[in-house]
C-alpha cells in the first residue's frame, strides 16, 4: 500500500498543475488503505489524519506536533530536510498523535492492571484467597445476596393492561429484561448451589467447578476466561469489573428493572448502561415517536442532548418526542459546565427541555468526567444525511458524532451515535478519540 501510494503521489504531481489535495485524500484514504479498514470509526480516524495533514497548510508553516511546524523546502535538500526531521522531531507522546496527556495515563493505569492481573491467575488467588475456604466465604456472600428471580407470570399481568397503549415498545423492553435478568441469576443461583455441594463433597467436582473455583479466588467475574465452561460472562453484559464490583453492578440492575417491572411505566430518567440490551429501549423511542407523529419508523433516527439536569430525580415529565437517559462517562474530553457555557449564550430549548454545552479539553487525570441527563430525542431522517453502518452522519461542522460504548475496550460494545455539539474542528475529537462510556472498569 505505502509503494502504491508513493507511485501515484508521483503520478499526480507529475500530470497536475497543482496540487490535487483531495483527489490524493480520497485515493490514500478511502481506496488504498482505506480499502481494508473495516471498523467504520477506524475510517473516520484515517480520514482526519488526512484531512489535516495532507493540506497546502503544508508548505506555509502548518505546526505538524506542538512546537514542530513542517520545514520550508523551498530553499532544502533532501539532506536538510531529513536532518531537520530528525533533530526537531519531539520525542514520541500521545499530544503527537492528537490525543490528550490523560491518554497516556488511562494507558499506564490499563497495563499496570493487566500486570497485576496476570500474577493473580499465573499464582491462582492462592496468596490472597486462602484456599478453599477464601472461595467459600466468596460463595456463601454471594448466594446470601443474590436477588429472586422475577416471577414472569405476575410481570406479565402487569404488562398486558399497558401493551396496548402507545408506550408499549418500552413495556416490551422492561419483559425482555426481566427474562435476560432470569437467565442470569438462574444460571448463577444453580453453579454455585452446585458448587457448594462440591466443596461439600456431595457432588463430584466437574471442569465447571473448577472454573468457578479459580475466578473466585481471583475476584473474576466467572466465564471471563476464555477457556471457562461456566456461563455467567454468556449471560450477563460486556464487563471489565472484577466480580466483586460486577456483583455490586448486577444488584442495582436488578433494582432498577425491578421498580420499572412493578409498574411498567418507563423512569422519567432512565439509567440506560443498566440494561443488557440498550439498543432495545433506543429502538423503542424511534417506534414510539413514529406511532405518535405517524411517520414512517424506517426514516427514523436518535439525536441527542445534554440537558442542564444532572440527578436523575431532577425530570418531572417525560420530554417530547424522546426520553432522558443517565450514567454515561466522557473519554478522551470532557462536557463544560454550566458556567463557561454561559459565557457563550444562554441554554437553548429542544422542546420543553433546556440543554446546554459543548465538547471542551479535558482536565489533567480527570480520565472519564460524568456527564449530564442526555435527552434522547427521535427524528425523521434528513435527505442530506449519510447513511453508514454506525447510523446517519451529519457531516456538520459544529455536530460531533461520538461513538456511544458499553466499555472502555471500545469495539464490538458499540450502542449507537451521539450527536454532541462543538466550537471547533470536529477532527480534533476524533483525534483526541472522544466517545461515550457506559462503564467504568472498576
Amino acid at each position: 500500500d505505502l509503494t502504491i501510494c508513493a507511485q501515484v503521489l508521483f503520478l499526480y504531481l507529475d500530470t497536475n498543475p497543482t496540487v490535487p489535495w483531495e483527489d490524493l485524500r480520497y485515493i490514500f484514504g478511502e481506496i488504498m488503505y482505506g480499502g481494508h479498514i473495516t471498523d467504520p470509526w477506524d475510517r473516520v480516524q484515517s480520514a482526519s489524519y488526512l484531512q489535516i495533514y495532507i493540506t497546502e497548510a503544508l508548505f506555509n508553516g502548518f505546526e505538524l506536533a506542538p512546537g514542530f511546524k513542517a520545514p520550508d523546502v523551498a530553499d532544502m535538500s533532501y539532506d536538510d530536510v531529513f536532518d531537520y526531521m530528525n533533530d526537531k522531531l519531539p520525542a514520541e507522546s500521545p499530544v503527537l498523535f492528537g490525543l490528550h496527556p490523560n491518554a497516556e495515563i488511562g494507558y499506564l493505569e490499563t497495563m499496570t492492571g493487566n500486570i497485576f492481573n496476570t500474577v493473580l491467575n499465573i499464582g491462582g488467588g492462592a496468596g490472597a484467597g486462602g484456599g478453599n475456604d477464601g472461595v467459600k466465604a466468596v460463595m456463601d456472600g454471594l448466594i446470601e445476596q443474590l436477588p429472586e428471580s422475577f416471577v414472569m407470570v405476575i410481570v406479565l399481568e402487569t404488562a398486558t393492561p399497558k401493551l396496548s397503549g402507545p408506550h408499549s415498545p418500552y413495556v416490551v423492553v422492561a419483559m425482555q429484561e426481566c427474562g435476560r435478568m432470569n437467565a442470569l441469576l438462574n444460571e448463577m443461583r444453580l453453579s454455585l448451589t452446585d458448587l457448594d455441594k462440591g466443596l461439600k463433597g456431595q457432588l463430584n467436582m466437574t471442569d465447571i467447578m473448577e472454573d468457578m473455583i479459580t475466578a473466585l479466588s481471583i475476584n473474576e467475574w466467572p466465564g471471563r476466561n476464555p477457556f471457562s465452561k461456566c456461563m455467567w460472562e454468556k449471560n450477563a453484559w460486556p464487563s471489565k469489573k472484577g466480580l466483586q464490583s460486577q456483583f455490586l453492578d448486577l444488584l442495582e440492575r436488578f433494582r432498577v428493572i425491578k421498580a420499572w417491572s412493578d409498574t411498567m411505566d418507563s423512569p422519567l430518567s432512565l439509567w440506560l448502561p443498566g440494561l443488557f440490551n440498550p439498543t432495545a429501549y433506543l429502538t423503542a423511542i424511534k417506534q414510539v415517536t413514529a406511532r405518535a407523529t405517524m411517520k414512517p419508523l424506517d426514516n427514523m433516527t436518535n439525536e441527542t442532548h445534554f440537558t442542564t439536569m444532572y440527578d436523575c430525580s431532577d425530570p418531572k415529565e417525560y420530554p417530547e418526542d424522546g426520553m432522558y437517559i443517565h450514567g454515561l462517562f466522557m473519554e478522551g474530553s470532557r462536557w463544560s459546565t454550566l458556567e463557561e457555557s454561559a459565557e457563550i449564550g444562554p441554554p437553548i430549548k429542544v422542546g420543553i427541555t433546556e440543554t446546554f454545552g459543548h465538547i471542551m479539553d479535558s482536565h489533567l487525570k480527570e480520565l472519564l468526567p460524568v456527564m449530564p441527563l442526555m435527552y434522547v430525542k427521535a427524528v425523521p431522517v434528513q435527505p442530506h444525511w449519510q447513511a453508514e453502518g454506525v447510523g446517519f452522519l451529519r457531516n456538520d461542522p459544529r455536530v460531533y458524532e461520538c461513538p456511544v460504548f458499553i466499555t472502555l475496550n471500545r469495539g464490538a460494545t458499540y450502542v449507537f451515535l451521539a450527536t454532541l455539539n462543538t466550537n471547533q474542528p470536529v477532527t480534533k475529537w476524533v483525534l483526541t478519540g472522544t466517545a461515550l462510556i457506559m462503564q467504568t472498569p472498576n
